[in-house]
Protein backbone atom coordinates (compact mmCIF):
# COMPACT_ATOMS: atom_id res chain seq x y z
CA UNK A 1 0.00 0.00 0.00
CA UNK A 2 1.49 3.69 -0.40
CA UNK A 3 0.16 7.31 0.67
CA UNK A 4 -2.34 7.76 -2.40
CA UNK A 5 -5.19 6.70 -0.15
CA UNK A 6 -7.66 9.30 -0.35
CA UNK A 7 -7.44 11.58 2.35
CA UNK A 8 -10.24 13.76 4.58
CA UNK A 9 -10.18 17.04 6.24
CA UNK A 10 -9.82 17.26 10.08
CA UNK A 11 -12.82 19.58 11.32
CA UNK A 12 -12.61 22.40 9.98
CA UNK A 13 -9.36 22.88 9.26
CA UNK A 14 -6.85 22.49 6.38
CA UNK A 15 -5.15 19.30 7.68
CA UNK A 16 -5.95 16.55 5.37
CA UNK A 17 -5.15 13.28 7.08
CA UNK A 18 -5.69 9.21 6.49
CA UNK A 19 -8.59 7.43 7.96
CA UNK A 20 -6.42 5.84 10.34
CA UNK A 21 -3.66 7.15 12.42
CA UNK A 22 -1.09 5.66 14.71
CA UNK A 23 -1.52 5.93 18.56
CA UNK A 24 1.58 6.21 20.44
CA UNK A 25 0.75 5.74 24.29
CA UNK A 26 2.65 2.26 23.66
CA UNK A 27 5.87 4.20 22.92
CA UNK A 28 5.79 5.65 26.81
CA UNK A 29 8.79 2.29 27.06
CA UNK A 30 7.72 2.26 30.60
CA UNK A 31 8.00 5.45 32.37
CA UNK A 32 5.47 8.13 33.81
CA UNK A 33 2.79 7.13 35.36
CA UNK A 34 0.46 6.47 32.67
CA UNK A 35 3.78 3.84 30.31
CA UNK A 36 3.06 1.13 32.61
CA UNK A 37 0.55 0.28 31.06
CA UNK A 38 2.30 -1.38 28.23
CA UNK A 39 5.52 -3.33 27.77
CA UNK A 40 8.66 -1.53 27.33
CA UNK A 41 8.90 -1.41 23.69
CA UNK A 42 12.78 -1.08 22.35
CA UNK A 43 13.59 1.35 19.76
CA UNK A 44 14.22 -0.91 16.92
CA UNK A 45 10.47 -2.17 17.39
CA UNK A 46 9.18 1.22 17.72
CA UNK A 47 11.30 2.57 14.39
CA UNK A 48 9.79 -0.86 12.81
CA UNK A 49 6.25 0.59 13.61
CA UNK A 50 6.49 3.51 12.65
CA UNK A 51 7.64 2.58 8.81
CA UNK A 52 5.50 0.07 8.39
CA UNK A 53 2.45 2.64 9.40
CA UNK A 54 4.15 4.91 6.63
CA UNK A 55 4.33 2.28 4.47
CA UNK A 56 0.95 1.74 4.81
CA UNK A 57 -0.21 4.81 3.21
CA UNK A 58 -1.05 6.76 7.44
CA UNK A 59 -0.28 10.38 7.37
CA UNK A 60 -0.14 11.50 11.18
CA UNK A 61 0.57 10.45 14.76
CA UNK A 62 -1.13 10.73 17.84
CA UNK A 63 0.87 11.00 21.32
CA UNK A 64 0.43 12.95 24.28
CA UNK A 65 2.77 14.45 27.04
CA UNK A 66 1.19 11.92 29.66
CA UNK A 67 2.82 9.21 27.84
CA UNK A 68 5.90 8.39 29.64
CA UNK A 69 6.51 12.26 30.31
CA UNK A 70 7.30 13.06 26.82
CA UNK A 71 9.36 9.91 26.09
CA UNK A 72 6.46 8.55 24.04
CA UNK A 73 6.56 11.95 21.70
CA UNK A 74 10.88 11.93 21.45
CA UNK A 75 10.62 8.27 20.34
CA UNK A 76 8.30 9.17 17.77
CA UNK A 77 10.33 11.67 16.68
CA UNK A 78 13.66 9.65 16.20
CA UNK A 79 12.12 6.54 14.65
CA UNK A 80 10.05 9.32 12.28
CA UNK A 81 13.95 10.82 11.49
CA UNK A 82 14.95 7.31 11.10
CA UNK A 83 12.29 6.57 8.62
CA UNK A 84 13.24 9.68 6.14
CA UNK A 85 9.64 11.48 7.29
CA UNK A 86 10.44 15.46 7.64
CA UNK A 87 7.93 18.03 9.20
CA UNK A 88 6.30 18.38 6.09
CA UNK A 89 5.73 15.10 5.09
CA UNK A 90 4.36 13.80 8.72
CA UNK A 91 1.51 14.84 10.62
CA UNK A 92 1.76 15.67 14.73
CA UNK A 93 -1.07 15.87 16.83
CA UNK A 94 -0.12 16.09 20.76
CA UNK A 95 -1.74 16.81 24.18
CA UNK A 96 -1.43 19.30 27.54
CA UNK A 97 -2.52 17.39 30.30
CA UNK A 98 -4.37 19.89 32.68
CA UNK A 99 -4.26 17.95 36.03
CA UNK A 100 -3.62 20.38 39.16
CA UNK A 101 -2.50 23.00 36.67
CA UNK A 102 -4.08 26.91 35.58
CA UNK A 103 -4.15 27.14 31.91
CA UNK A 104 -0.85 29.55 32.19
CA UNK A 105 1.08 25.88 31.93
CA UNK A 106 -0.44 25.50 28.56
CA UNK A 107 2.21 28.25 27.19
CA UNK A 108 4.88 27.48 29.90
CA UNK A 109 5.37 23.60 28.76
CA UNK A 110 4.81 24.34 25.05
CA UNK A 111 8.59 23.92 24.45
CA UNK A 112 8.82 21.04 26.41
CA UNK A 113 6.54 19.42 23.59
CA UNK A 114 8.54 21.02 21.03
CA UNK A 115 11.57 20.00 22.31
CA UNK A 116 10.85 16.21 22.75
CA UNK A 117 9.48 16.18 19.29
CA UNK A 118 13.06 17.49 17.67
CA UNK A 119 12.14 19.79 14.61
CA UNK A 120 8.39 18.37 14.57
CA UNK A 121 5.59 20.94 14.53
CA UNK A 122 2.71 20.28 16.49
CA UNK A 123 -0.32 20.00 13.61
CA UNK A 124 -2.89 19.47 16.63
CA UNK A 125 -2.47 20.06 20.29
CA UNK A 126 -5.42 18.60 22.18
CA UNK A 127 -6.54 19.13 25.91
CA UNK A 128 -6.01 15.66 27.14
CA UNK A 129 -9.15 15.57 29.41
CA UNK A 130 -11.90 17.34 31.00
CA UNK A 131 -10.77 17.32 34.73
CA UNK A 132 -8.96 20.54 35.49
CA UNK A 133 -8.25 23.74 37.62
CA UNK A 134 -8.57 25.79 34.62
CA UNK A 135 -11.86 26.89 32.91
CA UNK A 136 -12.38 25.92 29.06
CA UNK A 137 -12.29 29.65 28.71
CA UNK A 138 -8.87 30.03 29.69
CA UNK A 139 -7.31 26.76 28.31
CA UNK A 140 -8.99 28.13 25.25
CA UNK A 141 -7.71 31.69 25.08
CA UNK A 142 -3.72 30.13 26.30
CA UNK A 143 -4.23 27.43 23.14
CA UNK A 144 -5.48 30.31 20.72
CA UNK A 145 -2.02 32.34 21.43
CA UNK A 146 0.17 29.61 20.55
CA UNK A 147 -1.71 29.44 17.53
CA UNK A 148 -1.21 32.95 16.89
CA UNK A 149 2.63 32.55 18.03
CA UNK A 150 3.01 29.92 15.94
CA UNK A 151 3.79 27.26 17.72
CA UNK A 152 0.79 25.31 17.23
CA UNK A 153 -1.15 25.11 13.90
CA UNK A 154 -4.38 23.49 15.54
CA UNK A 155 -6.77 23.16 18.70
CA UNK A 156 -8.91 19.48 19.63
CA UNK A 157 -9.84 18.28 22.86
CA UNK A 158 -9.76 15.37 24.22
CA UNK A 159 -12.67 13.39 26.36
CA UNK A 160 -14.78 16.49 26.53
CA UNK A 161 -18.36 15.87 27.17
CA UNK A 162 -21.02 17.63 24.50
CA UNK A 163 -21.65 20.20 26.39
CA UNK A 164 -17.93 21.16 27.07
CA UNK A 165 -17.07 20.77 23.89
CA UNK A 166 -19.54 23.26 22.65
CA UNK A 167 -18.13 25.77 25.06
CA UNK A 168 -14.88 25.39 23.87
CA UNK A 169 -15.45 25.42 20.03
CA UNK A 170 -17.78 28.67 21.04
CA UNK A 171 -14.80 29.94 23.55
CA UNK A 172 -12.37 29.55 20.40
CA UNK A 173 -14.78 31.43 17.59
CA UNK A 174 -14.66 34.57 19.33
CA UNK A 175 -10.96 34.38 18.78
CA UNK A 176 -11.38 33.80 15.27
CA UNK A 177 -10.65 29.84 15.66
CA UNK A 178 -12.44 26.39 16.32
CA UNK A 179 -12.14 23.29 18.07
CA UNK A 180 -11.20 20.74 14.97
CA UNK A 181 -11.83 17.07 16.92
CA UNK A 182 -12.31 15.64 20.03
CA UNK A 183 -10.42 12.53 20.74
CA UNK A 184 -12.51 9.81 22.28
CA UNK A 185 -13.03 6.03 23.63
CA UNK A 186 -15.12 4.95 20.84
CA UNK A 187 -15.55 1.36 19.24
CA UNK A 188 -18.00 -1.12 18.08
CA UNK A 189 -17.77 -1.85 21.92
CA UNK A 190 -17.78 1.32 23.01
CA UNK A 191 -20.59 3.71 21.41
CA UNK A 192 -21.90 5.76 24.23
CA UNK A 193 -21.06 9.00 22.25
CA UNK A 194 -23.80 8.29 20.02
CA UNK A 195 -26.18 8.07 22.92
CA UNK A 196 -25.13 11.12 24.46
CA UNK A 197 -24.73 13.79 22.27
CA UNK A 198 -21.16 13.70 21.64
CA UNK A 199 -21.40 12.52 18.27
CA UNK A 200 -24.13 14.93 17.13
CA UNK A 201 -22.58 17.82 18.51
CA UNK A 202 -19.31 17.00 16.56
CA UNK A 203 -21.52 16.20 13.23
CA UNK A 204 -23.48 19.77 13.80
CA UNK A 205 -20.29 21.70 14.40
CA UNK A 206 -17.85 19.73 12.00
CA UNK A 207 -15.68 19.00 13.98
CA UNK A 208 -14.07 15.45 13.63
CA UNK A 209 -14.27 12.65 16.56
CA UNK A 210 -10.91 10.85 16.82
CA UNK A 211 -11.48 7.26 18.46
CA UNK A 212 -9.40 6.12 20.40
CA UNK A 213 -9.15 2.59 21.75
CA UNK A 214 -10.60 1.43 18.36
CA UNK A 215 -10.36 -1.99 19.01
CA UNK A 216 -11.14 -1.97 22.42
CA UNK A 217 -7.38 -2.75 23.79
CA UNK A 218 -7.38 -6.05 21.34
CA UNK A 219 -10.53 -7.43 22.31
CA UNK A 220 -12.69 -6.70 18.82
CA UNK A 221 -9.42 -9.03 17.31
CA UNK A 222 -11.24 -11.64 18.34
CA UNK A 223 -7.74 -13.59 19.83
CA UNK A 224 -8.97 -13.59 23.55
CA UNK A 225 -12.45 -14.68 23.30
CA UNK A 226 -11.45 -18.56 22.90
CA UNK A 227 -8.07 -17.89 24.46
CA UNK A 228 -7.54 -17.08 28.61
CA UNK A 229 -4.09 -17.60 28.50
CA UNK A 230 -3.54 -14.88 26.12
CA UNK A 231 -5.91 -12.36 28.75
CA UNK A 232 -3.57 -14.00 31.61
CA UNK A 233 -0.26 -12.94 29.51
CA UNK A 234 -1.63 -9.42 29.59
CA UNK A 235 0.22 -6.54 32.30
CA UNK A 236 -2.25 -6.58 35.06
CA UNK A 237 -2.98 -2.90 34.34
CA UNK A 238 -4.03 -3.43 31.76
CA UNK A 239 -6.86 -6.55 31.94
CA UNK A 240 -8.36 -4.80 34.52
CA UNK A 241 -8.63 -1.37 32.63
CA UNK A 242 -9.49 -3.23 28.98
CA UNK A 243 -12.73 -4.90 30.35
CA UNK A 244 -11.11 -8.10 30.15
CA UNK A 245 -13.91 -9.72 32.88
CA UNK A 246 -15.57 -13.49 31.69
CA UNK A 247 -19.11 -11.47 31.38
CA UNK A 248 -18.02 -9.09 29.29
CA UNK A 249 -16.22 -11.22 26.92
CA UNK A 250 -19.20 -13.54 26.74
CA UNK A 251 -21.43 -10.06 25.94
CA UNK A 252 -18.96 -9.74 22.73
CA UNK A 253 -19.03 -12.62 22.10
CA UNK A 254 -21.95 -12.10 18.76
CA UNK A 255 -20.54 -8.68 17.53
CA UNK A 256 -16.71 -11.06 17.24
CA UNK A 257 -19.15 -13.56 15.05
CA UNK A 258 -20.09 -10.95 12.68
CA UNK A 259 -16.79 -9.33 12.43
CA UNK A 260 -15.33 -12.84 11.47
CA UNK A 261 -17.90 -13.65 9.15
CA UNK A 262 -17.38 -10.17 7.10
CA UNK A 263 -13.78 -10.65 7.43
CA UNK A 264 -14.09 -13.79 5.57
CA UNK A 265 -15.45 -12.19 2.50
CA UNK A 266 -12.77 -9.69 2.49
CA UNK A 267 -9.89 -12.17 3.23
CA UNK A 268 -9.26 -9.30 5.95
CA UNK A 269 -9.47 -9.78 9.97
CA UNK A 270 -11.96 -9.16 12.15
CA UNK A 271 -10.37 -6.42 13.99
CA UNK A 272 -9.68 -4.80 10.00
CA UNK A 273 -13.51 -5.15 9.70
CA UNK A 274 -14.16 -3.30 13.00
CA UNK A 275 -11.71 -0.85 11.93
CA UNK A 276 -13.35 -0.08 8.71
CA UNK A 277 -16.68 0.31 10.08
CA UNK A 278 -15.29 2.80 12.33
CA UNK A 279 -14.25 5.00 9.27
CA UNK A 280 -17.07 4.65 7.30
CA UNK A 281 -20.45 4.32 8.99
CA UNK A 282 -20.40 8.34 9.91
CA UNK A 283 -19.40 9.43 6.44
CA UNK A 284 -15.99 11.13 7.27
CA UNK A 285 -16.73 12.69 10.56
CA UNK A 286 -15.25 9.88 12.63
CA UNK A 287 -11.45 8.97 12.34
CA UNK A 288 -9.33 7.13 14.65
CA UNK A 289 -5.78 5.58 16.25
CA UNK A 290 -5.38 2.01 16.64
CA UNK A 291 -2.10 1.61 18.26
CA UNK A 292 0.34 -0.92 17.43
CA UNK A 293 3.26 -3.13 19.52
CA UNK A 294 4.55 -4.84 16.36
CA UNK A 295 5.46 -3.75 12.87
CA UNK A 296 2.68 -6.67 11.82
CA UNK A 297 0.24 -4.51 13.40
CA UNK A 298 0.35 -1.90 12.06
CA UNK A 299 0.64 -3.25 8.94
CA UNK A 300 -2.20 -4.87 9.47
CA UNK A 301 -4.04 -1.64 10.93
CA UNK A 302 -3.61 -0.24 7.59
CA UNK A 303 -4.88 -2.41 5.00
CA UNK A 304 -8.22 -1.85 7.27
CA UNK A 305 -8.34 1.29 4.98
CA UNK A 306 -8.29 -1.19 1.60
CA UNK A 307 -11.78 -1.49 1.14
CA UNK A 308 -14.86 -0.62 2.23
CA UNK A 309 -18.17 -2.24 3.62
CA UNK A 310 -21.47 -2.62 2.34
CA UNK A 311 -24.10 -0.39 3.16
CA UNK A 312 -25.95 -4.08 4.83
CA UNK A 313 -22.43 -4.79 6.21
CA UNK A 314 -22.24 -1.64 8.13
CA UNK A 315 -26.13 -1.54 9.12
CA UNK A 316 -25.31 -5.19 10.51
CA UNK A 317 -22.80 -4.19 12.57
CA UNK A 318 -24.93 -1.50 13.92
CA UNK A 319 -27.62 -3.73 14.88
CA UNK A 320 -25.50 -6.48 16.67
CA UNK A 321 -23.42 -3.99 18.76
CA UNK A 322 -26.44 -1.81 19.29
CA UNK A 323 -26.28 -2.94 22.96
CA UNK A 324 -23.12 -0.87 23.41
CA UNK A 325 -24.81 2.65 22.51
CA UNK A 326 -25.89 2.69 26.09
Amino acid sequence: MTSSLPLRQLGSSGLRVSALGLGCWQFSQGRGLFGGFWANLPDGEIDAIVSATIEGGINWFDTAEAYGGGQSEKALAAALKKAGQGPDQTIIATKWMPLFRTARSIGKTISRRLDSLSGFRIDLYQIHQPIAIATVRSQMAAMARLVKEGKIRHVGVSNFSAKRMIRADQALRRLGLRVVSNQVHYSLLNRKIESNGVLDAAKERQISIIAYSPLEQGILTGRFHDRPDLVRALPSSRRMMGGFRPARMARSRPVIEALGEIASRYKATPAQVALNWLIHFHGETVVAIPGATKAAQARDNAWAMSFTLTRDELDHLDRVSAFYKK
